[in-house]
């Protein structure tokens, strides 16, 4: 009865990971974030635990937002809208890594999106990256913790199909 319990903790000390997974998303290192920044709509401080309770996309980009920074935004409002019922449980951020304000225009057409100031902040730092934070899409879960992280160019019926699946495996705060 021990065995499956004693073989997960030796996976996890050894670092042993199966090689054929069901997500496409990349999985990180399960972390707390535990940094800030400033949300411009509110005018106030953010915290990430402002974020609990609802699954998170976030993209980190310059607030002047080019061609792949809004292909981004509008990936992240579509997959979200094609969870249907379950969208509510969806929170977009985009974490601004410079001293741009983003066009107004931008902001009405991506509008429910959390627009952070985080330009240096100790919450940019968190978010690893393979060569650019601007490549990534990444998902924290309802606990604050950041978990995975999507490629440059990801596939956006993928990234849907990993939030079903995590959607429907976390009715926790229902």
């Amino acid at each position: 009865m021990l065995s499956p319990v004693i073989a997960s903790y030796l996976f996890h000390v050894l670092q042993i990971r199966p090689e054929g997974t069901v997500n496409y998303g990349e999985l990180l290192e399960v972390k707390a974030l535990q940094g800030q920044a400033h949300d411009i709509e509110n005018n106030a401080i953010f915290r990430p635990k402002q974020l609990r309770g609802k699954w998170s996309l976030i993209t980190i980009d310059s607030g002047s937002c080019d061609e792949y920074c809004q292909k981004k935004l509008y990936l992240m409002r579509q997959i979200r809208l094609v969870q249907n019922t379950e969208k509510d449980r969806i929170e977009r951020v985009w974490l601004i890594d410079d001293q741009s304000l983003p066009k107004q225009e931008i902001k009405e057409e991506y509008e429910g999106t959390i627009l952070l100031s985080a330009k240096d902040s100790d919450l940019l730092s968190e978010f690893p990256a393979q060569s650019s934070q601007r490549d990534h899409i990444y998902v924290v879960d309802p606990m604050g913790n950041l978990m995975m992280r999507y490629p440059r160019d990801p596939e956006p019926k993928k990234i849907s199909d990993d939030l079903k699946l995590l959607l429907k495996l976390s009715h926790f705060e229902h």
